[in-house]
């Protein structure tokens, strides 16, 4: 198929939209000035246990590190939340358990990259003779400095990537190519204002100012990526939050424009959306397996699982379930679980 070169873009947003994709956006393989933050970041030791974030020398902030050649970067949005829903229900009936809404489907990582592939063969068969790599959380790139320089939106005070016809309860993708295919305007307005929600309402007070998160304090943080102890101050401010935190995303104005995404595998698996603290407590490691199959909070462990709810457990009314739910693991064989568990029972006794 021959298209004409300035016709590329809109043939290529044709095609991703058909596989599934709200929205594309290409961009020069450049960062800007989120690599200096990144590194102010990093030096400041906000990333906690993250070690992962300073690996790889210059390769997060600099694409042709990455991907010698790349001549353009191809950003492609993809929503996630689920309809209906009410995340706030869960979150106030403090024997249910929260989880994050973009883990209670499929494992995105492993769907947006099969699309990506699948849109690289077809511009492959627009623009031929050039090279392709596809990436979605599987490689060091800073996707949202690259979806703001793609025109896709701004990056908010929360640190999310917002856009102002979708909010911001999306994935992104990218595309790395040698095609020098044209590029779309970047976004330079930023559409937060004066508006302080994320940042005022944050259960944690983990932002340490507009644009910066201090991610040892972040509850997606203390519940996916840290793998010891979550520090006992934090504990109580944590609710019913198991896996991840939607918080800054729930109160910020813009996602009120988020729109259900049709994507049968972001479907809630397990009733996962709307489930009660001490029954996920009970799971066998078995069926904790069984039941996260090809889900991103398998990332977690068994272990980190339990971890997680317990402290729920520990910030839940004192009904006889999440009692005997917890008493029914004081001797677990981790030590990390036991003393979890038993500072949930110690919360109880003190109420009591």
């Amino acid at each position: 198929m021959t298209v004409p070169f300035e016709q590329l873009p809109e043939k290529i947003r044709e095609i991703a939209a058909e596989l599934g994709f709200q929205a594309v956006g290409i961009t020069l393989p450049e960062t800007g000035v989120h690599g200096e933050y990144l590194q102010k970041w990093l030096a400041e030791g906000l990333h906690g246990e993250m070690a992962y974030m300073a690996d790889h020398g210059d390769k997060r902030y600099t694409p042709t590190s990455l991907i010698p050649g790349t001549l353009r970067v191809i950003s492609a949005r993809m929503d996630y939340l689920t309809a209906p829903d009410s995340p706030a229900e869960v979150l106030n009936d403090r024997e249910k358990a929260y989880i994050a809404r973009y883990t209670l489907g499929r494992d995105y990582h492993k769907l947006i990259r099969k699309r990506l592939v699948q849109l690289a063969k077809a511009i492959d068969e627009l623009v031929q003779g050039h090279d392709y790599r596809a990436f979605t959380d599987s490689a060091p790139v800073l996707e949202r400095a690259l979806a703001q320089r793609a025109g896709l939106g701004w990056i908010g005070k929360n640190t999310m990537m917002i856009n102002r016809q979708a909010g911001s309860f999306f994935f992104l993708g990218e595309i790395f190519t040698t095609a020098p295919l044209p590029i779309d305007t970047p976004y330079e307005k930023d559409h937060c204002g004066r508006c302080s929600a994320c940042l005022d309402l944050c259960p944690t007070n983990a932002f340490v100012g507009p644009h910066k998160l201090d991610a040892r304090r972040c509850i997606s943080y203390l519940t996916i990526e840290l793998k010891g102890a979550i520090p006992e101050e934090l504990r109580p401010l944590m609710g019913n939050r198991v896996f991840g935190c939607d918080d800054c995303q729930l109160v910020c104005p813009w996602n009120r424009f988020s729109k259900p995404s049709g994507e049968q595998d972001f479907q809630p698996r397990h009733s996962l959306d709307n489930s009660q603290l001490a029954s996920l407590f009970l799971w066998s490691e078995e069926e904790f397996l069984a039941r996260t199959e090809g889900s991103a909070i398998r990332r977690t462990g068994y272990e980190g699982w339990l971890r997680n709810l317990a402290v729920g457990l520990g910030n839940a009314p004192s009904t006889i379930p999440v009692i005997e739910a917890l008493k029914a693991r004081q001797d677990h064989p981790s030590a990390l679980v036991r003393e979890h568990v038993a500072w949930a029972l110690a919360q109880h006794r003190g109420r009591s």
